[in-house]
């Protein structure tokens, strides 16, 4: 931010840069140029050079406890008819244990990720 906005600079000794060489030198696009001269005349400098705070927060859908029956269930035996257990299985077998009321297997790629649970396959090592 900080770069964009001295290179942009009218009043400085180069006499301010044009978006596209703004946006070489930067390795940013014209957009993101744009949107920091805006910020800077809307909200001033000092917002301008301070990162956004992000507009939503996230609730994690699984807690400590949650993630470790997770885990659990994945290193178990998968349900019959299935050679191993699958994301979106997983996540469908959490909502039926009632361990949630809702979860994406997105979220239980994730979480499985962030513990480094291979899903019941062996270790290479």
């Amino acid at each position: 931010m900080r770069v964009i906005l001295l290179l942009a600079d009218r009043h400085g000794p180069e006499g301010g840069w044009s978006d596209a060489q703004i946006s070489r030198a930067a390795q940013t696009s014209i957009a993101t140029i744009e949107r920091v001269r805006r910020v800077c005349v809307e909200h001033g400098l000092e917002r301008a050079l301070q990162p956004k705070d992000p507009e939503r927060e996230y609730l994690r859908k699984l807690d400590g406890k949650a993630e470790a029956q997770l885990v659990a269930l994945c290193c178990g035996e998968a349900p019959s008819g299935q050679t191993r257990w699958t994301l979106r299985l997983l996540a469908g077998h959490l909502v039926e244990l009632q361990i949630v009321e809702s979860v994406s297997h997105e979220t239980v790629r994730q979480t499985l990720k962030k513990t480094s649970s291979s899903r019941g396959k062996k270790s290479s090592g």
